[in-house]
């Protein structure tokens, strides 16, 4: 089945014979393949190749381009490999980092150290010495990190999830796919290279970016992956080569909203935030962004103007809208949301006008009149209790109220919370239990343990450890504001230092 699927895939069999193991990666998976250049290693190679074999990501890697020929140590010149597991081990003389790769061909080994007949397995305790090694002519081979970065020339990781190589915590993604095309003396402009050139003629399209609800008041800005593929220009891939292709990034105006494309002008005054380092002759290039919110431009490009091809544009993102600009569906979707953004700017207009700054009192009063149209007949009451701790999370200047924007936050953590408790109560009780509320809570995107939702349904559940609507608001407000003050304060993403006036507020603060 997975030979008649690559010979569709490339056009013929012989076809399967040659190519990048990140183009089998993408074909397969319809993931994003990031390149690791390991002549350029970075320096937390070691720590990327754990996170990626622990998510179960497919690993790939190449030696160096040549005859395919087998070496005098064992590895096939210019031949691909899978990367099949990580140890770090404990020698007599130290730590030692290995990686296991496999030889598709079934046979043809590694005969340098930690190979099958290494004499290095003598240097671990017998029962790890039992546990790696595997004197099998079977094409799966142990080597040193070092060895590898020497005799392997890229790695190949293809994340299926896009946040992959970042601990963070665990948030659902979005996925937008446009298709496009470059035709000749109409859209194929051409990379960017002065003022008079073809560049604006190529297709562009309208990149929205925002912060999720649960990371509002984050310091970091929004994730963002980019991912650009090139479809083949021939049933045979190997017929016609990939075209050098990649894309540019611009800033645009924060309430951009014409349809229309933006004009040679615009490419003459502004400075893309990312352009293509080089053109990348590949089936797809792709790069990781930090983006603060706010509306952006993106454009696929070709290395030279004039070269027809389709693409296939892709981005991830917490949270995004994305179009071709003069896309009439997304026009329309576009304006829905426009439409909401002013019902919504209405509602804090005339609630500010009589409520400058809100205390717990009023704020009360103001929960306790809405109506939670998803809540059916189970509406919540607010009690002043729960309406003060609601304000201590949201007043950040201390000033005992909050303000249009803190209410603004708040307003959009209250609509989420209510989609969310929603889903979970199927029986429309008022109530979650235990399951209920760690499924709501994985819902949300807030990355707590099975042992920490059970504590927090024991803080603020019920007797009978059953949490309603107005418990489970604070217990999000709670979480994601001391999961936002981590973030903020550790400087490797692994812990964090406290001074003891720091860690009385957080104590107190939680």
């Amino acid at each position: 089945m997975l030979a008649s699927s690559g010979s569709g895939l490339c056009g013929s069999y012989e076809d399967l014979q040659t190519g990048q193991v990140s183009e089998a990666l993408v074909d397969f998976t319809g993931g994003v393949t990031m390149t690791i250049n390991l002549a350029e290693t970075p320096e937390n190679l070691w720590t990327v190749l754990t996170l990626a074999f622990y998510s179960r990501t497919l690993i790939g890697c190449q030696t160096v381009s040549g005859t395919v020929k087998v070496l005098e140590n064992g590895l096939v010149d210019g031949h691909a490999y899978t990367l099949t597991g990580i140890r770090k081990v404990t020698c007599r003389n130290g730590p030692e980092y290995l990686v296991q790769l496999r030889n598709p061909w079934g046979k043809v080994e590694w005969k340098g150290d930690w190979s099958d007949s290494s004499s290095k397995w003598e240097l671990l305790c017998p029962k790890e010495k039992i546990l790696l090694l595997r004197k099998d002519e079977d094409g799966q081979f142990w080597m040193t990190l070092q060895d590898f970065k020497m005799h392997f020339a890229h790695l190949f990781i293809c994340k299926l999830t896009p946040g992959l190589l970042r601990q963070e915590p665990g948030q659902r993604w979005m996925c937008t796919m446009r298709e496009g095309r470059w035709v000749k003396g109409s859209t194929a402009g051409g990379k960017l290279k002065s003022p008079l050139d073809t560049f604006w003629k190529n297709p562009q399209f309208l990149l929205s970016v925002w912060k999720p609800e649960l990371a509002r008041r984050s310091l970091h800005p929004c994730s963002v992956l980019i991912s650009l593929l090139q479809k083949p220009r021939h049933r045979h891939r190997t017929r016609k080569p990939y075209l050098a292709i990649g894309f540019y990034l611009f800033r645009v105006a924060k309430h951009y909203g014409e349809q229309r494309r933006l004009p040679p002008k615009f490419f003459w005054k502004n400075v893309p935030l990312s352009r293509p380092e080089r053109f990348h002759t590949g089936k797809e290039v792709s790069q990781e962004l930090w983006l603060d919110p706010g509306t952006y431009l993106i454009v696929p490009c070709t290395s030279e103007a004039n070269q027809e091809l389709e693409f296939i544009l892709r981005v991830f993102s917490r949270k995004h809208i994305f179009y071709e600009i003069g896309s009439d569906p997304h026009v329309v979707m576009s304006k829905e949301i426009v439409e909401q953004h002013e019902e919504q700017d209405e509602f804090f207009t005339k609630l500010f006008a009589k409520y400058p700054e809100i205390n717990a009192v009023q704020l009360q009063k103001i929960l306790n009149n809405m109506t939670w149209s998803k809540l059916g007949h189970a509406q919540p009451v607010f009690s002043l209790e729960a309406c003060q701790g609601i304000l201590a999370l949201l007043d950040l200047n201390a000033t005992g109220t909050v303000s249009i924007q803190e209410f603004r936050d708040l307003w959009k953590q209250l609509m989420l919370c209510q989609d969310v408790f929603h889903k979970q109560d199927s029986h429309q009780s008022g109530y979650l239990n235990w399951d209920q509320m760690r499924a709501a809570v994985k819902e949300a995107g807030l990355g707590l343990t099975d042992d920490v939702c059970k504590l927090m349904l024991i803080r603020y559940g019920g007797p009978n450890l059953q949490i309603d609507f107005v418990q489970f608001v604070h217990l999000m407000l709670r979480a994601e504001n001391m999961e936002e003050a981590f973030q903020n304060l550790t400087q490797d993403g692994k812990g964090i230092y406290l001074q003891k006036p720091e860690w009385l507020m957080m104590t107190l603060y939680s």
